[in-house]
């Protein structure tokens, strides 16, 4: 396979033959001086077994977002090997915010309290660039720096956010977890229709449990796995 892309908690790679995507799911998790944070830009360290339990719980979100008719780019998993099969996309190197709480950066950028209510949720959308610091960018930004084919695609990708937002909260509040905020990545294909792409895990969302506490990714996957009965 040839390797087209090495992010922190996975690898992409092509199967040049069949032309078909992969995803590698890494044992790597980010966060700071040894302290787990899924909102994090740099790598904080390797739990073994975290890449498997990461592939496991997107196979389970993936396939409940297309049961309630969001498009995913999932294909199929190898949970033995830590591989994800997906779709063919364009992926542009942005992330679709969606906060239902002041959490992290936000209230680092805006001096804001942590926990004031967003109704209705609020949305924004990031650069993917570490050295810059994930920056805040329009849709007419989007299209200028060809990450975008239109503007009509930002305004789609937001409302698919939205759209995983009410089916990820619903399921994880059945679990006695409170959704505080996530990220998605959307890919769109030849025709430009649009996808959720990347991941759904503890990696991408903060969610706080019945006691008030904010697990770490890592606490977090092990307990949805007890949720989840695997």
């Amino acid at each position: 396979m040839k390797l087209l892309y090495t992010g922190k908690t996975k690898d992409v790679l092509l199967d040049e033959t069949t032309n078909v995507v992969t995803l590698l799911f890494k044992d790597s998790a980010t966060g700071e001086n040894g302290v787990f944070d899924p909102g994090s830009n740099s790598v904080g360290g390797s739990v073994e077994g975290k890449g498997k339990i990461g592939l496991e719980i997107s196979k389970y979100f993936f396939e409940l977002m297309e049961k309630n008719g969001i498009p995913t780019h999932f294909l199929g998993a190898d949970l033995d090997k830590n591989l994800m099969q997906v779709r063919k996309l364009t992926v542009p190197k942005l992330e679709f915010v969606l906060r239902y709480y002041t959490a992290g950066s936000m209230c680092r950028r805006f001096t804001l309290e942590e926990g004031i209510v967003f109704d209705p949720p609020y949305t924004e959308v990031t650069l993917k660039d570490d050295e810059q610091g994930d920056p805040l960018i329009t849709a007419r930004l989007c299209v200028m720096k060809g990450l975008l084919e239109n503007e009509a695609q930002y305004d789609e990708a937001l409302g698919i956010l939205v759209k995983v937002g009410e089916v990820l909260k619903k399921e994880l509040a059945g679990m006695n977890l409170t959704l505080i905020d996530f990220k998605i990545e959307v890919g769109y294909d030849e025709d430009g229709k649009m996808y959720i792409a990347d991941e759904i895990t503890p990696d991408i969302w903060r969610v706080r449990d019945e006691n008030g506490n904010i697990p770490n990714q890592i606490d977090c996957a092990k307990m949805l796995l007890e949720k989840m009965g695997k």
